[in-house]
C-alpha cells in the first residue's frame, strides 16, 4: 500500500483498456422498510433530529454504506481498525449507518458489548448478541456514564459535526482511562499527482463547491487534514496518524491500489447525487436539474481515463492518559 505522500505509479495500459468495472451487473440490493422518512428531491431523509444530516437514508445511500466498508478492509488489509486493543469490553460505532462495522467488530470480539448509534434506525445487517442499535445524535450530550468505552471507533462523519472541540469532549469523557479513539476520514478534494485533472471543468470545482456548500450547511467536511491536531487538543497522548491515496479509477499500476480505484470510482459513481442533492439544493440554491446535470459531468471525467485523481485518507487512533485531567463544560 503507498503511503499518503507517495506518488503512485500510473499503469500506462490503462487508458487504452476498453474494459470497464461497471459491465458487472451484479447489484448489493436491500429492501427498504423505513416507516419514518420525509421524501425531498424523490429521496427519502430521517425524520429524527430532521435536517441534522445531509445524505438520504434510501437504498441507494445505504449501499454506498457496504461499499466504504469493502474500502477500509483493502486499505487496512482486512483489520477492521488500527488501533493496538486489547480485549475491549466496552465498544461505541459513532455514526454506524447499516452498521456492517459495528456487526463485524462484535463478531470478532464477541465477550465486548458493542453499541452502533446513528441518527437513523438504517442498520441492514446481522446483529450478534453482543451488539446493540441505537438513534442517537453525537452533536447532543452523551447519556453513558464516565470513562464507560475502551474504545470509541468513527469513521466519515464528515460534514455532520457543528463543532468538533465538544464531540471530541464527549469521546474523551467517556473513554476509560487508557482507551482508544480512532477516527478515520477521505477528503472530499481529489487530487492528481501527474496534474492530469487540474484542468478539467468538473474535478477543478468539485472541491471549492463541496467546502463551499457545507459551509452554507454549518458543518465542515473538509475535516481529513485536521484530525491530529483536533485530537491531540482534546487532550489525548500517544497520537498516531497514517495517511493513504484513494484512486479514482483502476489506473494505478499496484495491483491493492487498483482494486482500491475500482470499488472507489464505483463509490463516486453511485453516490455522487447523494452525497450532493440536498447540499446544493438546499444550501447552495440549485435546480434538481442542475444538480443532475452537474453530476453528470463529474461521472464523465471519473470515466476518462486520461484523469488520474485520489482522495486522500487519514486515520488516527489515540489513547486517553491513564491519568486523565478533567474537563469542564
Amino acid at each position: 500500500m503507498a503511503s499518503g505522500s507517495a506518488e503512485i505509479p500510473v499503469d500506462e495500459g490503462y487508458e487504452d483498456d476498453g474494459s470497464s468495472i461497471f459491465e458487472d451487473s451484479s447489484r448489493m440490493s436491500m429492501v427498504s422498510s423505513f416507516k419514518h422518512y420525509r421524501l425531498e428531491n424523490n429521496r427519502k431523509y430521517h425524520t429524527y433530529r430532521d435536517g441534522a444530516y445531509w445524505m438520504p437514508h434510501d437504498d441507494e445511500a445505504l449501499r454506498l454504506d457496504l461499499i466504504a466498508h469493502h474500502l477500509f478492509l483493502l486499505t487496512f488489509n482486512d483489520k477492521l481498525m488500527l488501533a493496538p486493543l486489547q480485549n475491549p469490553k466496552r465498544v461505541i460505532d459513532i455514526g454506524t449507518g447499516i452498521g456492517v462495522w459495528a456487526s463485524d467488530f462484535a463478531d470478532l470480539y464477541p465477550e465486548a458489548e458493542v453499541i452502533g448509534t446513528d441518527l437513523s434506525p438504517t442498520q441492514r445487517v446481522p446483529q450478534p448478541p453482543n451488539l446493540k442499535w441505537e438513534t442517537d445524535d453525537a452533536c447532543s450530550e452523551w447519556v453513558y456514564p464516565p470513562d464507560y468505552f475502551d474504545y470509541v471507533h468513527v469513521r466519515l462523519l464528515y460534514a455532520s459535526i457543528a463543532d468538533w472541540s465538544a464531540f471530541y469532549k464527549e469521546c474523551y469523557d467517556h473513554l476509560a482511562p487508557g482507551g482508544y479513539l480512532e477516527h478515520a476520514e477521505i477528503s472530499p478534494v481529489l487530487k492528481s499527482d501527474d496534474g492530469s485533472i487540474d484542468m478539467d471543468e468538473a474535478y477543478h470545482h468539485q472541491g471549492r463547491l463541496a467546502i463551499e456548500a457545507s459551509e452554507r450547511f454549518g458543518k465542515q467536511i473538509n475535516i481529513q487534514p485536521h484530525l491530529k491536531d483536533m485530537i491531540l487538543q482534546a487532550g489525548f497522548e500517544d497520537v498516531k496518524e497514517f495517511t493513504y491515496k484513494w484512486p479514482i479509477g483502476e489506473w494505478p499500476q499496484d495491483p491493492r491500489l487498483k482494486d482500491i480505484g475500482g470499488w472507489n470510482a464505483r463509490h463516486w459513481m453511485e453516490g455522487l447525487e447523494t452525497w450532493t442533492l440536498r447540499l446544493l439544493t438546499q444550501y447552495m440554491g440549485w435546480s434538481l436539474e442542475e444538480v443532475k446535470t452537474w453530476t453528470a459531468k463529474m461521472r464523465t471525467s471519473i470515466l476518462n481515463r486520461k484523469f488520474h485523481a485520489y482522495q486522500p485518507l487519514t486515520v488516527v487512533y489515540a489513547r486517553k492518559p491513564l491519568n486523565p485531567r478533567r474537563t469542564t463544560n
